[in-house]
């Protein structure tokens, strides 16, 4: 099986791939629980390019390379010529001669674009303002641990069409699940992505309507990182969207709740659904560094 150059979005890998990747990451968990040691890395490098803070990214990639006997690197804009201008071509062409694989958490996508474009190793998107296909790979990871395949299952996701909104798009085309995305006018998810996924995604307006006996549901925040100023507008348009008792009741029996965290209760999500019975955000949380463990090896290794 060939194996991806980079990982920029969720459709750098086919099915089959992803499928694969879910399975190695279960086997990699329970692995890591049961104490087994397992260093496939040893003496290989990660770089670590943060232009956006994160916990669950930091913390899940240095320690996914920690766990395979590897070393990861934490470069933020105030340690790099990147945040002094530097061009982005010239520190992938750099970056890439010291280290044996990068991860990015940027803004604009087309900066991990050009960066892949020059780098001689393989290149991890860890979120940017269009996509965000790791979590992607932690979320399906913990629905196939709890409910199993989701291959013509339907997701609920109710919110923003955002960069989670673009990946869970196209994990639907890959894992051949029914999407409806409720959101208000003027909030829609990119028109190619849903022209690219037509006839798995639903656009709706109403989000009990999309809940509506849903095995799954998901939201994020209604004002990411870089739309603080957006804030009380966002509140308003989206507050509605509020995933709460009603929309978890009108989802099927065994639906699950899911947010790609941090959360802000009592806005997109109730503290009554978040910490209650249907959630599984800590599983999902926890999952990122199972799952990118498995995405380094499929990278690096495979």
């Amino acid at each position: 099986m060939t194996r991806p150059a980079h990982f920029l979005t969720l459709t750098d890998l086919d099915a089959r791939q992803l499928r694969n990747l879910l399975a190695r990451a279960i086997e990699l968990k329970r692995m890591q629980r049961a104490g087994e040691r397992y260093e496939p890395l040893k003496g290989r490098v990660m770089g670590m390019v943060f232009e956006k803070s994160s916990t669950r990214t930091r913390v899940s990639f240095e320690a996914g390379m920690a766990q395979f006997g590897g070393h990861a690197i934490f470069l933020s804009p105030r340690d790099t010529q990147l945040g002094r201008g530097e061009p982005i071509e010239d520190s992938a062409r750099v970056l890439s001669r010291m280290v044996d694989v990068i991860m990015i958490r940027t803004f604009e996508h087309d900066k991990v674009e050009r960066f892949a474009a020059c780098s001689r190793v393989p290149v991890i998107n860890a979120l940017t303002d269009m996509y965000h296909p790791c979590q992607l790979l932690a979320d399906m990871q913990t629905y196939l641990e709890q409910r199993g395949d989701i291959r013509g299952r339907t997701v609920a996701w109710i919110g923003d069409g955002n960069n989670m909104c673009h990946s869970y798009i196209n994990a639907a085309r890959l894992l051949e699940f029914r999407l409806r995305i409720a959101c208000p006018e003027g909030y829609e998810p990119r028109q190619e992505l849903l022209r690219e996924g037509s006839g798995r995604i639903e656009l709706l307006r109403d989000p009990l309507q999309a809940a509506e006996g849903a095995d799954l549901v998901v939201t994020d925040v209604w004002a990411s990182m870089g739309q603080e100023e957006e804030q009380i507008r966002r509140r308003q348009a989206f507050a509605a969207y509020q995933v709460n008792a009603a929309v978890m009741a009108a989802a099927g029996p065994n639906a699950l709740f899911m947010h790609c965290l941090p959360a802000h209760r009592g806005e997109e999500v109730t503290t009554e659904v978040i910490d209650g019975p249907q959630s599984v955000v800590w599983e999902e949380a926890e999952n990122r560094l199972h799952s990118q463990k498995a995405l380094l090896e499929l990278l690096l290794l495979q």
